[in-house]
């Protein structure tokens, strides 16, 4: 019997994926839960198994091809089924194995969370509702996939304010995916454009060109070009298109207020100078973040409402009791920010090494969507590019993050004389619904003075 594999919903907001490599080909006989195909999904390359054994009688995407939700991807040919006795192994549960040992151990060792409260889904660990409802099955789960929904937040957005019922509108896009005029159309108001007036010779040369043409060069290439001038299409990768919608949903959804000081950090410096060639020795790379790390969870101490998600459904604010630091990276691809875990636990080489080793896998895109997941206030550096002063984006739902500028030697006057001082700048962006302005004020305060005076939170056990 032939089976068709599809693409599966695995929650998290993820509706599409980049098959980067496929590890079989048509023809293949496979194994239930061997590896079918490498796709790039929300930050993460992960590995796809088979569902069941059989023979792949057809493959329905090329490499470098974005899939979707729902889209088929593999066809079995049932009546070559592999026998194998032993019991059958889910994909999920297959790709659950697949979660690195390290990351095991770090979760393991966390009392806050237990193996019930986590999920095993095709790309890995998934944060999962406890009050979920249950899922259809049978003729309610069939309906469902028939009515998911595959739209950008953008038109979402634009479907709500419009007024428009999205489960109602059909999309025309890749795979169903509902576009703006979709939504537009749906709402009577696609509607003919408003013609631009011919006052003018460009006026009316502008009114008859059309959006592109394209023409070949010298050398054959094909060159696109509009009214005004050449351009060119840059596909958006996974995590563009990832950093994009988080984006447009932070800041239509968060009131952003950002609070910028200086600290003099010349104490601070002096001891990573003195202390960063014995951190060489045991093989740690010695920065600035660990140390800043420290400050920031002595600041969130005391001020914990800066510690917090915001529950939007229920009105409340989830304030946490640990302190998982988002450290945001700059990688070609994009970026990424993997999340250290239960930070407050571990001390300086400790932290150094951690953020060392994530910035390293985020580069290769190596790092998992579990160690992505949970973070509770991030830290973003430009510094090392350059810049003083930003307006970083809050990580929704997160409700505030820190933006360190580019370290600078700054006259300054101390007990009277004016001296030459290491002067970082600071950016505090925070969501104004749970946090006010004199509460991040004080924060920022007690932040800078751990940063000025290390001793404060710098005894180790």
């Amino acid at each position: 019997m032939v089976f068709e594999f599809k693409f599966p919903d695995v929650g998290e907001g993820i509706t599409e994926g980049k098959l980067v490599k496929w590890r079989v080909k048509e023809g293949d006989q496979v194994k239930q839960d061997q590896v079918l195909a490498e796709v790039e999904t929300d930050k993460a390359i992960v590995e796809i198994p088979a569902p069941q054994p059989g023979l792949i009688s057809r493959l329905h995407a090329k490499e470098g091809e974005t899939i979707y939700v729902g889209n088929a991807i593999v066809t079995f040919d049932g009546e070559h089924k592999i026998s194998d006795p032993k019991p059958s192994q889910s994909a999920a549960s297959q790709v659950q194995s697949q979660v690195s040992a390290k990351t095991a151990q770090a979760e393991a060792k966390d009392d806050s969370a237990s193996a019930a409260d986590k999920a095993g889904a095709v790309v890995g660990f998934l944060e999962e509702a406890k009050d979920e409802a249950p899922k259809p099955t049978g003729p309610e789960k069939a309906a469902e996939t028939r009515q998911a929904i595959i739209a950008t937040l953008a038109v979402k957005k634009l479907a709500k304010d419009l007024q428009v019922n999205i489960n109602n509108v059909r999309g025309t896009g890749p795979s169903s995916r509902i576009t703006e005029d979709d939504v537009k159309k749906a709402a009577g108001s696609a509607g003919s454009k408003t013609a631009d007036p011919k006052t003018s010779e460009f006026a009316a040369a502008r009114s008859t060109f059309k959006e592109e043409k394209e023409e070949k060069d010298s050398s054959g290439i094909i060159r696109k070009y509009d009214f005004y001038g050449y351009i060119e299409h840059v596909p958006m990768n996974s995590v563009r298109k990832a950093t994009s919608h988080k984006m447009v949903q932070s800041a239509f959804t968060i009131p952003h207020v950002t609070l910028m000081d200086d600290a003099d950090i010349t104490e601070l410096y002096h001891i990573r100078e003195r202390e960063k060639k014995l951190a060489e020795e045991k093989g740690v790379k010695l920065t600035y973040l660990p140390f800043i790390v420290k400050a920031v969870i002595a600041a969130l101490k005391i001020h914990p409402l800066l510690n917090a998600t915001i529950d939007e459904d229920k009105e409340e604010i989830i304030v946490k009791k640990y302190y998982n630091i988002g450290i945001a990276v700059d990688t070609p691809d994009g970026l990424i920010v993997p999340v250290v875990k239960r930070a407050e636990g571990k001390n300086i080489l400790q932290l150094a090494d951690e953020i060392s080793k994530y910035t390293a896998s985020a580069k290769e895109r190596k790092v998992g969507l579990s160690d992505m997941k949970g973070g509770s206030f991030t830290i973003t550096n430009l510094g090392a590019i350059r810049g003083n002063y930003f307006t970083p984006i809050i990580n929704h739902p997160e409700v505030a993050v820190l933006g360190l500028g580019r370290l600078q030697e700054k006259p300054l006057a101390v007990d009277g004389k004016i001296e030459a001082r290491k002067i970082l700048p600071l950016s505090l962006s925070f969501d104004h619904r749970v946090v006010d302005g004199a509460e991040a004020a004080r924060f920022m305060n007690d932040l800078i003075k751990h940063l000025e005076d290390p001793n404060l939170h710098l005894v180790e056990d």
